[in-house]
């Protein structure tokens, strides 16, 4: 019988520490530490993510691997997140990896963060059915970081076709959320407000860009003017219309983020539809592939809450598929801020 393939998988890309375990294809254990340091300051502090990794990576490696009821002998390789990301936060993970598979003499795979995101449709828990999707397949990837419209044709072979030329969605909602002093993260706030609220209740500009890449400063321009203009008349007008102004403003996000990939679908004449990402949870922009899917015949695929944000359960899936192709990567593979898919 063939040796077991244990795969344990880091994420240190930004304020989670998360660790997971693959034995075989299967999700044994899936842990993950997050930071609430920085929600005083209204976005992630760098400097204190790192330190926090720092402190969080030894017991979650160390729970990961418990939970799976794996000794960390028996683990094949390790498979890593090394960019993109903040340098600080990737410093820590890759820092850990090479030092337990050093002492291990187990081989390192290296896992680009965006692939990861794609790839968590592939993540079979234990006991769980699960049908991923078949290549090639289309991806909406969108996070604070990233807009990204991507045709999957295999694991390790992904064309970006679209991508925001200017801010990412998440960006553009965390910024709303922040300019009506909502606090931080603004998603979930948003997300929370938009279902009470009337999508239909104001009109910002959508952004005219050809292709299927995405724009979103001048709708962020188009939401904080209105909010000027009408603060002159009303200067409580976020507070009276809070819920209003969510809904209008993520149907506005939504609305540009679906017509474009619909578009692309539409060229490619490809039905299957993936999305991936931490904007994924949102409940309008998942409301509205399954309206999608009805209306074009999609084949929609929608991660589970717990693979939406980063975590490194998508990162061990990544590196068991690299696994069996052994594509390995030397122990002095250097982290990387910023870089697109390969």
């Amino acid at each position: 019988m063939d040796k077991d393939i244990i795969i344990l998988g880091i994420e240190s890309s930004c304020d989670d520490t998360s660790a997971a375990v693959i034995k075989n294809g299967v999700l044994l254990s899936n842990v993950t530490a997050s930071q609430a340091v920085h929600e005083s300051y209204g976005g992630v502090v760098p400097e204190l993510a790192s330190r926090a990794h720092q402190q969080n990576i030894v017991p979650v490696v160390d729970q990961a691997l418990k939970r799976a009821g794996v000794e960390r002998e028996q683990l094949s390789a390790i498979a890593f997140t090394r960019g993109p990301g903040l340098m600080g936060s990737l410093l820590v993970g890759v820092s850990f990896a090479k030092g337990l598979a050093a002492s291990l003499a187990i081989p390192m795979i290296e896992v680009n963060h965006l692939q990861g995101h794609v790839l968590a449709h592939f993540i079979k828990a234990e006991g769980e059915e699960h049908t991923p999707p078949s290549f090639p397949f289309l991806c909406l990837l969108v996070s604070g970081g990233n807009s990204q419209i991507i045709k999957v044709k295999a694991y390790n072979d992904m064309e970006i076709i679209g991508q925001t030329i200017d801010d990412a969605a998440g960006e553009a909602i965390d910024k709303a959320a922040k300019v009506m002093g909502l606090g931080y993260p603004g998603g979930p706030i948003i997300d929370k407000l938009a279902r009470q609220g009337n999508p239909d209740a104001f009109q910002f500009s959508k952004p005219h860009i050809a292709g299927y890449d995405y724009s979103f400063s001048g709708l962020k321009t188009s939401f904080l003017y209105s909010l000027r203009d009408n603060m002159k008349d009303d200067p409580d007008f976020i507070e009276h219309h809070m819920n209003d102004l969510a809904a209008s403003y993520e149907k506005a996000i939504v609305d540009t983020l679906m017509k474009k990939l619909q578009l692309a679908a539409r060229d490619l004449r490809i039905r299957q539809v993936a999305v991936a990402g931490g904007v994924s949870a949102n409940t309008g922009l998942r409301n509205a592939f399954h309206e999608y899917a009805q209306r074009y015949k999609w084949q929609i695929f929608i991660p589970p809450f717990s693979y939406t944000t980063d975590n490194a359960a998508m990162i061990a899936q990544v590196g068991y598929f690299k696994y069996q192709d052994r594509d390995f990567c030397p122990m002095e593979a250097p982290a990387y801020s910023r870089v697109t898919m390969k």
